[in-house]
C-alpha cells in the first residue's frame, strides 16, 4: 500500500490531467492546421489524406473495413473515397472474396502523393527534434504511443465526453433548448 493518502494521489491525477489535456489540446491544435495548411496545397483534405494513408499501409480494403480504420460514418467515408476515385487517387474493383463488395486499392498516382506528403510531415518532425537528446525523443514516441493507443480503447468502447454523448443501448440524445 502507498504511503500518499488517496485524496492526495486523486489531486495529483487530476492535476496531471489537466496539464496533459492543455499540452494535448495545443498538439493538436498546432498538427490540426500545420496538416490542413500542408495537406490541402496537394489539393486532397486531411481526411483523404488519412484515408490514403491507412489503404497504402494496410492494403486494399473494402470500404467498411476503411470506415472502421478512420473511426467515420460509411457515408462520410464513402464521400472521401468518391472525392479520391475522381481525383485519380483510388480505385474501386471488384471484391475477389464477395461479388456484392468493392474493394479500395491506391492507385500509383495516389501512393506517389501520399509519400511525398508523408515525407514532407517526417521532415518536420525531425526538425522539430533534431535538439532533442535520442532518449528524450524515444521515451516522447512511447508516451504518445501509450496515451493513443488508450484514447483509441476508450474511443472504440463508446466512452465519450459530456451529456450529449450517446447512452449505450440508446438512439436518444440529451436535448440542450
Amino acid at each position: 500500500m502507498s504511503s500518499i493518502p488517496t485524496k492526495t494521489r486523486a489531486l495529483g491525477l487530476r492535476q496531471d490531467a489537466e496539464a496533459l489535456h492543455a499540452a494535448v489540446s495545443d498538439l493538436v491544435r498546432v498538427y490540426q492546421f500545420r496538416d490542413r495548411d500542408r495537406i490541402c496545397c496537394y489539393d486532397i483534405s486531411v481526411t483523404q489524406c488519412y484515408a490514403l494513408e491507412v489503404l497504402v499501409e494496410r492494403g486494399t480494403l473494402r470500404s467498411q473495413e476503411l470506415a472502421e480504420a478512420l473511426m467515420l460514418d460509411k457515408s462520410t467515408t464513402t464521400r472521401v473515397v468518391d472525392a479520391l476515385v475522381r481525383k485519380g487517387y483510388v480505385q474501386r474493383m471488384p471484391d475477389s472474396e464477395d461479388a456484392r463488395a468493392v474493394s479500395l486499392t491506391v492507385t500509383s498516382a495516389g501512393r506517389g502523393l501520399y509519400g511525398q506528403i508523408n515525407s514532407e510531415l517526417i521532415d518536420q518532425q525531425a526538425q522539430l527534434l533534431q535538439d532533442l537528446p535520442s532518449e528524450v525523443r524515444a521515451g516522447a514516441t512511447e508516451i504518445l504511443q501509450r496515451l493513443a493507443r488508450a484514447a483509441k480503447a476508450r474511443f472504440v468502447s463508446g466512452v465519450s465526453v459530456g451529456s450529449c454523448a450517446p447512452v449505450c443501448g440508446s438512439s436518444t440524445r440529451a436535448s440542450s433548448s
